[in-house]
């Protein structure tokens, strides 16, 4: 099968061909139709990550068909997504008090597994999310993270009417339509001069949007932060009100600098977000649904992958870029 393969940190990926994977007791064998770039895909291929396992194939947003299946619960041609979750042990502290997401344990797709930028995948059959044969499998792969890291992160601001979203890119772009058919509203923070991202945000239904520097006329309940920036965990606690809460929602972040302890008084939050869970994958693909959200994607070839993924680090397109990976 053909697979885009790294070999070491920093290298470009390269086309490779490699055996179709064969499944393991538990594991089905998924052919992939697509799989969405994420800005994880950044951090293990920059080797930003602890402990990848080389040589590496990325991704994480992957959908496809079940073409062989080892266990019941899915069925040959099923339609699936396979996200960032990929195993976790099932019996420790976290995964018994329904934080499987912070298995010690855990294993993750295009990281410490094998990912979706090829053409076969075996995957634990348990860690699959069932998708609708009828939609787009391109509009639909990038809310198999950018849509459910969003959803986790705003799970996590509670009852929050005003948002702010710092870094609008895949996952904001996904979550803004959520808060609107929420009724809440969300403030749209972009890199310093990105017109074109702020006039997105607007035509999606922003209420405000500017610069990361910047700040709108009124305090925020609560902020996300998707950009890997800590100089904006400063920035958004000055954004949000007392009480307020600020998400990272990153899985790798710069240096956050000190800040004054004023900014945080008040009984305002900084929290992570690690990962997801299966129930958030089941929770938010219902909401996507009923919300009926439209991803805005680019479409590469998957001997495209090291265009697409320096496309998304220069900031060169809105939405998501998706690489299309079966041949028709």
């Amino acid at each position: 099968m053909r697979a885009m393969v790294q070999e070491g940190p920093g290298q470009p990926l390269t086309l490779t061909d490699i055996p179709v994977p064969e499944p393991a007791p538990g594991q089905a064998l998924i052919k992939v139709d697509t799989c969405a770039v994420c800005r994880t895909d950044l951090h293990v291929v920059d080797g930003e990550l602890p402990a990848i396992p080389y040589p590496v194939i990325p991704g994480h947003q992957v959908v496809g068909n079940v073409l062989r299946a080892t266990a019941e619960g899915l069925t040959v041609g099923e339609r699936v997504g396979v996200p960032w979750l990929g195993y976790t042990c099932g019996h420790c502290q976290y995964c018994e008090q329904e934080q499987e997401n912070l298995c010690d344990s855990a294993r993750f797709t295009g990281y410490t597994l094998p990912g979706g930028y090829a053409e076969y995948l075996a995957v634990d059959q348990r860690y699959c999310l069932p998708l609708s044969p009828a939609a787009d499998s391109a509009a639909i792969a990038p809310l198999l993270c950018g849509g459910l890291i969003g959803y986790r992160a705003l799970r996590m601001t509670a009852a929050a009417q005003h948002v702010g979203l710092y870094g609008f890119g895949a996952a904001a772009h996904i979550l803004a339509q959520v808060l609107t058919h929420q009724g809440r509203h969300f403030y749209a923070f972009t890199r310093p001069g990105d017109v074109a991202a702020q006039r997105f945000a607007k035509q999606l239904g922003a209420r405000w949007a500017g610069d990361s520097d910047a700040r709108p006329d009124r305090l925020l309940d609560a902020a996300i932060i998707f950009a890997p920036v800590g100089p904006l965990v400063p920035a958004a606690l000055r954004a949000v009100r007392k009480g307020g809460i600020v998400v990272c929602g990153g899985i790798h972040m710069s240096d956050i600098p000190s800040f004054p302890y004023e900014i945080l008084w008040g009984e305002r939050q900084v929290r992570s977000v690690a990962n997801l869970t299966r129930r958030d994958g089941l929770e938010f693909l219902k909401i996507a649904a009923a919300a009926q959200i439209r991803t805005q994607t680019r479409l590469f070839a998957l001997e495209q992958a090291n265009e697409a993924l320096a496309q998304l680090r220069g900031g060169e397109f809105t939405g998501s870029a998706v690489l299309q990976v079966a041949q028709d």
